[in-house]
C-alpha cells in the first residue's frame, strides 16, 4: 500500500476493497446454464441425426453428409451455450461500487471465461464417461467373439504349428505331385491355400512358386486347364490388393476426418471463450446501464 501527501500536508491512503474480484455464485449459475443447454441440444441433434440414417439401402445419408452436419451442430452447441452461460454470469453478479468501468469490463469477462471453462470441463468428463463405457461394451463383445473364434480354431485344429511357422512347413514338405495331393486331401489343401494367402498379406506379395502352386491346386480341384487356372488365381489375387488399397484409403479417409474434427473442435472451444466473455461483459454493461441512487435529507 503507498501512502502520499498532499500540499496542505494531508495524508492520502488508497482505498481497497476488502471483497475478491471473484464471485463464484454468478460462475456456477451461468456454467449450469450452459451445461443444460448443451445437454438438451446434443440429445435434439442425436435425434436429428437418427432420422439421417436408415437400414434401407438408398434412404440414408452419407457417411460424408452426417459427419459434416454433425460437426456443424457441435460447434452451434458450443457456441449457443457459451452465449447463453457468459450472459447469465454477467447480468447475476453484484454490481462494484466505486469500480473503473475498464475493470469492471475485465472482471466480467473473466467471470464468463471461467464459466465457460467451468462448462467445458464437465461436458468433456461427461461425454468422456459415455464413450468409455461404450468402448468397454465394445471391447467385451469383441473379446467374447475374439475367445469363442479362438476355441473354435484351436478345436477344429489338426496341429499346433503356429500360423507363423505353418507357412514355411507347408513350403519344406510341398511334394512334388500337387495335383494329386490336392484331389486326395481337401481339407488339406485348402488349409495350404489359406496359409500361403495369409501370408502373402502379411508380405505385402505373393511370390511366383506359390501362385504356380495354387493354379495347380485351382486346376486340380476345378478341373480347369493350368493357364485358365493360372487366370483365376491372379484375378483373385487381383481382387485382394484391390480390397486391401480399399481399406488403406478408407483408413487414410478415418485419419483425415479425425484431424480435421480435431481441429475444428479447437477452434470451436476457443471460438466459445470469447463468446461467453463477450456475452458476460454484454450483460455486466446491461446490468450497470441504470444506477440506483439513494437520497437521503440534509441533518
Amino acid at each position: 500500500m503507498s501512502v502520499s501527501m498532499t500540499g496542505s500536508g494531508e495524508i492520502a491512503t488508497p482505498v481497497e476493497s476488502s471483497k475478491s474480484a471473484m464471485t463464484w455464485g454468478p460462475i456456477f449459475g451461468g456454467a449450469a446454464a450452459a451445461i443444460g443447454v448443451t445437454l438438451i441440444l446434443l440429445l435434439l441433434g442425436s435425434g436429428l441425426g437418427l432420422t439421417m440414417v436408415s437400414p434401407w439401402s438408398g434412404q440414408s445419408s452419407s457417411l460424408g453428409t452426417l459427419g459434416v452436419a454433425a460437426a456443424i451442430w457441435l460447434v452451434l452447441v458450443q457456441w449457443l451455450s457459451s452465449a447463453l452461460g457468459g450472459y447469465i454470469t454477467g447480468r447475476l453478479r453484484t454490481k462494484w461500487a466505486a469500480v473503473h468501468t475498464d475493470e469492471v469490463f475485465f472482471r466480467d469477462t473473466a467471470h464468463g471465461f471461467l464459466s465457460w471453462a467451468l462448462a467445458t470441463v464437465f461436458v468433456a468428463g461427461f461425454l468422456a464417461s459415455s464413450l468409455t463405457s461404450l468402448a468397454g461394451a465394445g471391447a467385451q463383445a469383441v473379446g467374447s467373439a475374439a475367445t469363442a473364434a479362438g476355441t473354435a480354431a484351436a478345436s477344429s485344429a489338426t496341429s499346433p504349428v503356429d500360423l507363423s511357422t505353418s507357412y514355411f512347413t507347408d513350403a519344406l514338405l510341398r511334394p512334388d505331385q500337387a495335383r494329386a495331393a490336392a484331389t486326395s486331401n481337401d481339407a488339406a489343401a485348402t488349409s495350404e491355400v489359406s496359409r500361403i494367402l495369409l501370408n502373402g498379406a502379411a508380405q505385402g506379395q505373393i511370390p511366383d512358386d506359390d501362385k504356380a502352386y495354387l493354379a495347380t491346386i485351382v486346376s486340380a480341384r476345378t478341373g480347369l486347364s493350368e493357364a485358365d487356372a493360372r487366370t483365376r488365381v491372379d484375378t483373385v489375387l487381383k481382387r485382394i490388393d484391390d480390397a486391401k488399397v480399399a481399406t488403406q484409403k478408407a483408413a487414410d479417409e478415418a485419419r483425415k476426418a479425425a484431424s480435421t474434427t480435431a481441429l475444428l473442435g479447437s477452434l470451436s472451444l476457443l471460438i466459445g471463450a470469447f463468446i461467453a466473455s463477450a456475452a458476460a461483459a454484454f450483460g455486466g454493461s446491461q446490468r450497470d446501464e441504470e444506477e440506483d441512487l439513494l437520497v437521503t435529507r440534509r441533518p
